[in-house]
């Protein structure tokens, strides 16, 4: 049987009708989608932010928490914003996201506001969070990157659809690397992504089962420096009757964002298991050791994974919307 063309080239092009590469997704995205529609986009979110991180140092990390949980479960839509209501469990009632911090929340809120006023129905929630997050990064110290624009906000939220899409802090190295190759990250961005644990706080019943449950022959791992679990213990003695208390993930430097954490983790100062099995494992090791004498190289590495996870299923097009507010799909809002 003859072909018209030659039957790679033939193969290539049924793949590529088949299968929408991610690459015709992203082309859609711009840095300067905003220019003609909201040329104060870029001004607006940053005074926003700034001012939210001056009242409420927690911000930035909040935020970058809530930007990953959002990503990772059905894309960076968005979708983590909505509200629950009488006929929908939205993804912030999943039990792992009911420690999101409400600054986080708050803050793209205000920027959603700000922007409402100045330019009325043109700007995504889901853009709004992409260019907080960066925006909050590089105040508290972090690197910049670029952050493409012209996602739509996603139209689904449900609580069933985030159990097994975010890590867990008990998740083994084989699962973690798993989990994150399975969405398209390497080993060595699942070790850049990890070191936005330099700023932040884990609540204790995240860490507990290394200070009092770690095994049968040692209630507490070993493996933490002996005076830093200590003040860990004491500190998490009442943490089922005050689950609000938590520890700084990196205790040396926890409000600047810097290589710390990687430095902290061969001390015993690491606070997650997910976190220490970093410095053990073959697999990652080397990238935790380059990081932790190498500040550039994690920066470098760090603005390369957020600006693929910045991307990870967004929504273009009419697979998506642009809310009036951040909290309702515009179906309920009308």
């Amino acid at each position: 049987m003859a072909f018209p063309f030659p039957f790679p080239l033939l193969f290539l092009m049924i793949i590529t009708i088949i299968l929408p590469f991610p690459s015709l997704v992203h082309s859609k995205l711009s840095l300067g989608y905003y220019q003609k529609t909201c040329p104060d986009f870029e001004k607006i979110v940053r005074e926003t932010v700034t001012n939210k991180q001056i009242t409420s140092p927690v911000t930035a990390a909040g935020t970058l928490r809530l930007f990953f949980h959002d990503c990772m479960v059905d894309g960076c839509d968005a979708s983590v914003l909505i509200s629950s209501n009488s006929f929908n469990q939205a993804e912030r009632e999943a039990e792992i996201n009911h420690s999101l911090s409400g600054d986080a929340f708050d803050v793209v809120v205000h920027a959603k506001t700000n922007l409402e006023l100045a330019c009325p129905g043109i700007v995504s929630c889901s853009d709004i969070l992409a260019q907080a997050t960066r925006d909050l990064v590089v105040m508290v110290g972090g690197p910049f990157y670029n952050v493409r624009l012209g996602r739509k906000d996603g139209m689904i939220s449900k609580a069933g659809n985030v159990e097994g899409n975010l890590p867990r802090v008990n998740f083994t190295m084989d699962k973690l690397v798993d989990y994150f190759t399975q969405r398209g990250f390497t080993v060595q961005e699942l070790v850049a992504l990890s070191g936005g644990h330099t700023i932040g706080f884990s609540h204790c019943k995240e860490f507990t089962d290394r200070l009092f449950n770690y095994s049968a022959t040692s209630p507490t791992d070993p493996d933490i420096y002996p005076k830093f679990a200590e003040k860990l213990k004491a500190m998490c003695a009442n943490f089922q009757k005050d689950t609000a208390m938590s520890a700084f993930n990196d205790v040396i430097t926890p409000g600047k964002f810097d290589n710390m954490f990687y430095q902290n983790l061969p001390r015993g100062l690491g606070l997650l298991a997910t976190d220490h099995a970093l410095v053990k494992d073959p697999r990652t090791k080397p990238f935790v050791d380059l990081y932790a004498v190498n500040q550039t190289a994690f920066f470098n590495d760090f603005a390369r994974a957020m600006e693929k996870l910045s991307v990870h299923g967004v929504k273009t097009g009419r697979k998506g919307e642009v809310r009036r507010r951040c909290d309702l799909f515009n179906s309920i809002n009308s």
